[in-house]
């Protein structure tokens, strides 16, 4: 059995990069974390063709699970999935936060949990945002 991958997307290649950096130094490396930040020409935002492009540079028979920023970026990351051609594992958008979330989601795949225990993983931490105070 292999690992679920994941595609951060950001409106910030910089943030989306610091995310995959945290995520794989907790999981030593273990799972396959592509990212997609900013538009083509630097500025901040997203672009749905390099979205596509993560999700095929990871994507694999275990799925993949999408953690996004900002909502704006749901759009983007829909039509990039709508582009996919039918090919290896499934992929699942998830409207987790996005730090807690893919950390939480790394570690969940490392253990070669299947999509949908990663993806339950990943909307666990908004419940740890809740008990941790975080709301006020």
């Amino acid at each position: 059995m292999g690992t679920v991958s994941m595609v951060l997307v950001s409106h910030s290649l910089q943030l989306a990069e610091g995310v995959r950096e945290l995520a794989a130094q907790m999981t030593q490396g273990k799972v396959k974390i592509a990212v997609a930040g900013g538009t083509a020409d630097g500025r901040l935002g997203t672009d749905a063709t390099a979205i596509l492009g993560a999700i095929e540079e990871v994507r694999g028979p275990e799925g993949v699970l999408i953690l996004v920023d900002l909502g704006s970026a749901v759009l983007s990351t829909q039509m990039a999935i709508e582009q996919l051609s039918d090919g290896d594992g499934r992929v699942l958008l998830s409207n987790a936060p996005f730090v807690e979330g893919a950390v939480i989601a790394a570690v969940e795949a490392s253990i070669e949990s299947d999509l949908e225990a990663v993806a339950a993983a990943a909307l666990g931490a908004r419940e740890m945002e809740k008990v941790s105070g975080q709301d006020g």
